[in-house]
């Protein structure tokens, strides 16, 4: 009897895992509350880089923490009664930015992000939708002159690992940028990126490809799990699921959902916001980021998609409607000619480790539950080499790479 495997999270990591599992022979169901790929997946900035491979927690960052905070551009918030759970996650984020520790991570990350964009695009292949990840530079821009910024660990990391970058001036920023405020005096260009024109069309045909190899997609939402003598048991608000081995995909509500399980993991909900302006006016060549304000900018099928902002706070809390001003005054002001009237305002929780590297593979103490969760901001490049290394993981294959990194006991 073929062995039947549930996927738990129709997310970028959900969808990947099932298309990889389906491809090697097995049977899949994938069930999540809402449509595929619509949730945190949906929102993102639509960076496809190999090269996303600097943790979030960096040596001194300690230092810049209130400037984040209180300064001018805020991109960093932490919800009043969420500081009693931000405290002792953020020590231990502050730990992971020994430089040491942070070239390990690194390492870790390379392996997950190096192979996005091929992977990309071998599952978009055939679909008539390859056209949806587009070639494209990452440019950082910077409205301080420092001729030394690519000395700095995290461009030198870079380097190191083999990205082709580029420091270039004002003059030959304009002509790459052209919609980009004169107060930007430098960009550093990583090239040999990818960018997605529409995150949630991709998460679309990428289920649609899934159910086309034999995927079952369920709208359903997850109430509890139960381990039986053979396998595990998904209760759902409206049916109950039996599988042999069971794969948690669910981002931000991951932990809640271990919990009952005895399982405890320091994932925070790391809530991050988009402005979509649909007629902007301007158009960018590449996806863009304000390294003072903290978003990046890319043009996108639906407009020009603002990105930014990490806001600690309980995954159910509300939206914060006071970030849709400032985002907005921070958009117009990196590019002067941007049309700002017509924008959707979007909410979506980043499930983030202190650690910047997800979980990946089977809890010890659960025979047949496997984790795939805590991509941090970085789960669209994560996606796919995610999926593969769970799907030789399920299918008995032995992983073509070091997974030690990702263990599921790295923080008992």
């Amino acid at each position: 009897m073929q062995e039947q495997v549930i996927v738990l999270g129709a997310g970028a990591i959900g969808l990947c895992t099932a298309l990889s599992l389906a491809e090697r022979g097995l049977s899949v169901r994938l069930v999540d509350r809402g449509a595929p790929g619509q949730e945190t997946s949906f929102g993102n900035a639509g960076v496809i880089s190999p090269w996303s491979i600097i943790p979030q927690s960096m040596p001194g960052t300690w230092k810049k923490i209130p400037e984040m905070l209180f300064g001018k551009y805020r991109p960093l918030s932490v919800r009043p009664t969420y500081w009693p759970r931000m405290v002792p996650w953020g020590l231990e984020f502050l730990r992971h930015g020994r430089a040491d520790r942070v070239r390990e991570i690194s390492d870790g990350m390379e392996a997950l992000c190096m192979p996005s964009i091929d992977l990309y695009r071998r599952h978009l292949a055939g679909t008539g939708q390859e056209h949806l990840v587009k070639d494209s530079a990452y440019v950082h821009a910077f409205r301080q002159i420092n001729p030394d910024v690519l000395t700095s660990i995290d461009y030198r990391i870079r380097q190191e690992k083999g990205a082709q970058l580029e420091l270039v001036g004002a003059d030959q920023l304009r002509q790459i940028e052209p919609a980009l405020s004169s107060e930007f005096q430098a960009a550093v260009l990583i090239h040999n990126q990818a960018r997605a024109l529409s995150p949630g069309r991709i998460m679309e045909v990428l289920a649609d490809k899934a159910q086309r190899l034999g995927v079952e997609i369920l709208r359903q939402s997850v109430t509890a799990l139960l381990r039986t003598e053979t396998g595990w048991t998904v209760q759902c608000d409206g049916d109950t699921l039996t599988g042999d081995k069971l794969v948690i995909t669910m981002g931000a509500w991951s932990a809640e959902l271990l919990k009952p399980l005895g399982i405890s993991v320091p994932l925070a909900a790391e809530r991050g916001y988009h402005l979509e302006f649909q007629a902007a006016g301007i158009e960018l060549n590449n996806s863009v980021m304000d390294t003072d304000a903290k978003f990046v900018a890319s043009t996108m099928e639906g407009g020009l998609r603002v990105a930014g902002q990490a806001e600690f706070a309980a995954v159910d809390a509300p939206v914060d409607p006071a970030k849709e001003a400032r985002m907005r005054a921070q958009a117009k002001a990196a590019f002067p000619d941007l049309n700002t009237e017509t924008a959707t305002f979007w909410m979506g929780r980043r499930p983030s480790f202190p650690d910047s590297l997800p979980m990946i593979g089977e809890f010890p103490d659960h025979p047949g539950l496997f984790a795939g969760f805590g991509h941090s901001h970085y789960g669209l490049m994560m996606a796919p080499k995610t999926g593969e290394l769970l799907a030789d993981m399920l299918s008995g294959r032995a992983p073509n790479l070091d997974c030690r990194p990702y263990e599921t006991t790295r923080f008992n």
